[in-house]
């Protein structure tokens, strides 16, 4: 073969190795969505496959940023009275579900006051990380400490303000390979604007935008459980009409059983 014939064909070689190199870049992320979820193996997941899209409770920690009375005062985009009712049934749901629960606050001597009592009344065991002046909790060493001293890889945040206390942590677990969730209604921000801008950075980041009465939900799973009767009372929380079911339903129950037979 002539030297002209052997360079052409070493460039055709080339180019379909290329070629296929790039065919592989692109199919690449397909044959990843065609793997099996690695959520098949969690014990939180049914032979049904009920459960591999949701909250596991074995793996969460509930992380609760910077509830405090100062920064409640300058909050706008949902009610105050609904963010405290939000954040004590995450609290109350920690307590009964046994999650673990971290909560820590920026200057509470300051400004922005102390956290609100009811994170620790109703969560005991709950752990209080003092920051030493540090507005994004990830930037404080204990506190990233006492996350991965959990073992638990799911974080549930929640905090006031949105677009700062929990935005900031929860972009760096992200980039340090956590699972974050943003309680969105036990949080609060200056504006609404605030507040959307931030779900919108959220999911570009890869944090999931959730609710206080999806995680109960979530987490609560079935009804077929000895919490069941405490879970229902959660629920009135976040829905307080959902009290007046209850107390219907209740009602209804006693006046069958106090009919004659």
């Amino acid at each position: 073969m002539s030297t002209r014939r052997t360079s052409t064909a070493v460039k055709h070689l080339f180019r379909s190795a290329a070629v296929v190199a790039a065919l592989l870049t692109l199919l690449a992320p397909l044959g990843a969505a065609q793997a099996p979820p690695a959520e098949a193996s969690r014990s939180s997941v049914l032979s049904t496959g009920g459960g591999a899209g949701l909250l596991d409770t074995s793996d969460s920690v509930i992380l609760l940023l910077d509830h405090q009375s100062g920064l409640f005062q300058t909050v706008q985009d949902i009610s105050v009275a609904e963010l405290r009712n939000n954040t004590i049934l995450l609290a109350k749901l920690a307590a009964l579900l046994k999650i673990p629960v971290i909560t820590t606050a920026s200057e509470p001597n300051g400004p922005n006051g102390p956290l609100m009592p009811e994170i620790h009344q109703f969560a005991p065991h709950a752990v209080f990380v003092p920051r030493k002046g540090e507005v994004n909790a990830w930037d404080n060493a204990d506190f990233v400490r006492a996350v991965r001293a959990t073992g638990r890889k799911t974080l549930i945040l929640a905090g006031v303000w949105t677009s700062v206390c929990v935005m900031f942590p929860a972009l760096d677990a992200r980039k340090a390979g956590f699972n974050v969730y943003a309680v969105v209604d036990a949080s609060g921000d200056p504006s609404e604007m605030a507040s959307r801008a931030s779900v919108a950075r959220f999911a570009q980041a890869g944090v999931i935008p959730t609710s206080a009465n999806a995680v109960l939900s979530e987490t609560h799973r079935t009804w077929s459980r000895p919490e069941a009767a405490e879970l229902a009372k959660l629920y009135a929380l976040v829905a307080p009409n959902y009290a007046a079911v209850m107390e219907s339903y209740q009602k209804a129950q006693d006046v069958v059983r106090a009919s004659p037979k």
